[in-house]
C-alpha cells in the first residue's frame, strides 16, 4: 500500500470520491423530487411509485425491494450532479 492509496489503515478503500457515499435512499429521492418534481421524475424513471399517487414513503418501500429501480434512481442522481456541475 502506498501513501497515495485511497485506503484506510485496515485496507478498506475509502469512498471520498463517491458522491453516493453517506447518502440515504430517502435523501436521493428527496433531491430528485426537489429538482425534477414527481412528474419529471416519473418521465425519467417510469415506475408506478412515481406516477400513481407518489410519495416518498411508497417510493422508498418499492426501491428498497427492487434493485434495478434503485440503480436507476442512483444513476439519475449521479447524472443530475454531473449536469449541475456543467452548469445546465
Amino acid at each position: 500500500m502506498t501513501d497515495s492509496d485511497d485506503s484506510t489503515p485496515s485496507g478498506t478503500p475509502t469512498q471520498t470520491r463517491n458522491p453516493l457515499h453517506g447518502m440515504t435512499l430517502e435523501a436521493l429521492v428527496n433531491a430528485l423530487v426537489a429538482f425534477y418534481g414527481w412528474e419529471g421524475l416519473a418521465q425519467r424513471i417510469p415506475v408506478r411509485c412515481f406516477t400513481l399517487d407518489p410519495s416518498v414513503a411508497s417510493s422508498l418501500k418499492f426501491l428498497r425491494k427492487t434493485a434495478w429501480a434503485r440503480d436507476k434512481v442512483e444513476a439519475l442522481y449521479l447524472f443530475t450532479l454531473r449536469e449541475q456541475k456543467r452548469g445546465r
